[in-house]
């Protein structure tokens, strides 16, 4: 269990919340829930003490081993008072962190001690607390050993709960909520511990073929989804010249996914899209990439895994809203057949592109899935996500997701949801000026625009696959029947070198799946 320890009992007779000597800055976990009141008030008591004769700090952690006699692991960390950053993220946002951080650390100290069964007391943030320790237990790998495979054994993490029924009404609603709130959660964290899988297997692994069926067995069991995986042919019939340019190259036949959630009690009532850039493993085409790194590449479909994700979160949760995903699915690889520098191709709105570079692929194959999402389904909100551009990583590092959007008020809701989860995006400027450098050829548009600005050419090139958009800037809820539009430039937030210690691992993040998720779930009309 994990919890920050009060110095003031409450109604909860059975928890570690009645000892009035415990330390009030502390979060403890211990090995499982199955300590009965005098064990859990002699435990409590003793960690305190234990803490104390410790000599422990803020951002200290110390494991203890059978705590009271118990045989139970018990783990304290140090968490200090909120603190709220520079930025406006606000004190209720600087709790949440608090909670997901404590919650982390806790969850790989059990790790360590070989604890495979834990609970956690929500404090405040039961929502926070279950995402911090769900994306901490992940662990993906390959080996065959087994203690490798040991590793893989999933961890049982649980909500800490009173054993003795609340007497009042009204406490029964509280402990309901607090429920509530610790399962979606793990949801939550469970759908970016998916997109991690998705993104960290090896490409062999995750053609796009796998891929559809992956999301197949994934969705099993999900109410209100139905899903298509299409083919070159009805691609051919589409006329994504775009999108099918960009497969050619590749012995793995091309998909398009394609999943429609109707959660809403209007099943007419216009739906949000998200698009997702399905790149299986982005070897460059005939514009080769160096060598070094490349193996990366097998998480160029980072916005096919996050939205897809997040789609199985919002159905799994049954967010009351109407969803389509598009994904366009396909390998970047160099062959005979391959897309050439210099090629033209004409994208299913009848846009002319030439083709100047073939490694600045991902855009050829949103640009027909933007185009089909927003004609096929009159959207009111189309969110696309991509691993877009290596100029994404320069600009804002590993912290944010770029953000490009036609609307103030998309923006602000993005913002909003990102900072709840700490999954955080910065805007970036979406400008006309920008367009000479994409339009300068015998074509409508060329892919792309010279090293200068390449994500901000990369999102106004997008922008011209987008049917029936607001005026920029403006508010849709005053223009009925026009689109709002976000690009998510994913590129820089892909993966991390190292882990921080807490809940964000080394390895592919699976970022923004929980900004997306939360954004979804915000838009659900009063």
């Amino acid at each position: 269990m994990l919890r920050r320890l009060p110095a003031l009992a409450t109604r909860h007779t059975n928890s570690l919340r009645t000892m009035s000597t415990a330390p009030k800055d502390i979060y403890v976990a211990v090995q499982d829930n199955s300590l009965v009141s005098s064990a859990a008030q002699q435990s409590a008591a003793e960690v305190a003490q234990l803490w104390k004769d410790s000599r422990a700090k803020e951002k200290d952690t110390r494991t203890f081993y059978n705590v009271g006699g118990q045989g139970k692991t018990v783990v304290a960390v140090g968490v200090g008072k909120a603190k709220e950053r520079k930025g406006g993220e606000g004190e209720e946002n600087a709790l949440k962190e608090q909670a997901r951080k404590a919650a982390a650390v806790a969850t790989h100290a059990l790790k360590a001690a070989s604890s495979k069964s834990f609970a956690i007391d929500p404090l405040d943030s039961p929502h926070s607390a279950a995402v911090g320790a769900t994306l901490a237990s992940f662990v993906w790998n390959l080996k065959t050993t087994s203690e490798a495979k040991a590793k893989l054994e999933p961890v049982e993490i649980s909500l800490l709960g009173d054993k003795a029924e609340p007497s009042l009404e009204s406490e029964k609603a509280k402990d309901g909520r607090i429920q509530l709130d610790w399962e979606t959660g793990k949801v939550y964290g469970e759908a970016q511990n998916l997109a991690r899988v998705l993104m960290e297997t090896p490409a062999n692994r995750m053609t796009p073929t796998i891929f559809c069926e992956t999301a197949k067995k994934q969705f099993q069991g999900v109410e209100n989804v139905s899903m298509e995986a299409h083919d070159l042919k009805w691609a051919e019939e589409k006329k994504m010249g775009s999108f099918i340019s960009v497969s050619r190259g590749s012995d793995e036949p091309l998909r398009f996914l394609e999943l429609r959630y109707n959660g809403a009690a209007n099943k007419d009532e216009a739906p949000l899209a998200f698009v997702g850039k399905g790149i299986t493993f982005d070897s460059g085409g005939i514009s080769l990439k160096p060598g070094a790194g490349m193996k990366e590449m097998r998480a160029d479909m980072g916005g096919a895994a996050t939205t897809l994700s997040a789609a199985w979160a919002i159905a799994k949760l049954k967010i009351p809203i109407n969803l389509v995903l598009c994904i366009p699915l396909t390998e970047n690889m160099p062959s005979g057949k391959a897309t050439k520098p210099g090629d033209v191709v004409v994208a299913s709105n009848g846009v002319t592109i030439e083709v100047d570079n073939t490694d600045a692929e991902g855009r050829l194959a949103l640009a027909d899935a933007l185009y089909y999402a927003s004609s096929q389904y009159k959207p009111h909100t189309v969110v696309d996500v991509a691993t877009l551009t290596g100029a994404m990583m320069i600009a804002l590092g590993n912290q944010f997701t770029g953000v490009f959007t036609n609307s103030d008020s998309l923006w602000s809701e993005l913002d909003a949801a990102g900072s709840a989860e700490r999954d955080r995006v910065w805007r970036m400027p979406l400008d006309e000026g920008y367009m000479p450098q994409i339009n300068y050829t015998g074509m409508d548009l060329c892919n792309t625009g010279g090293r200068l600005g390449g994500s901000c050419t990369a999102a106004i090139f997008l922008k011209r696959f987008v049917d029936g958009l607001i005026v920029d800037g403006s508010d849709n809820e005053n223009q009925d029947g026009l689109i709002r539009w976000a690009h998510l430039d994913i590129a820089g937030v892909m993966d991390l070198a190292r882990s921080d210690g807490g809940y964000n691992l080394g390895g592919m993040t699976g970022r923004p799946v929980r900004t997306l998720i939360e954004f979804a779930r915000r838009s659900v009309k009063a």
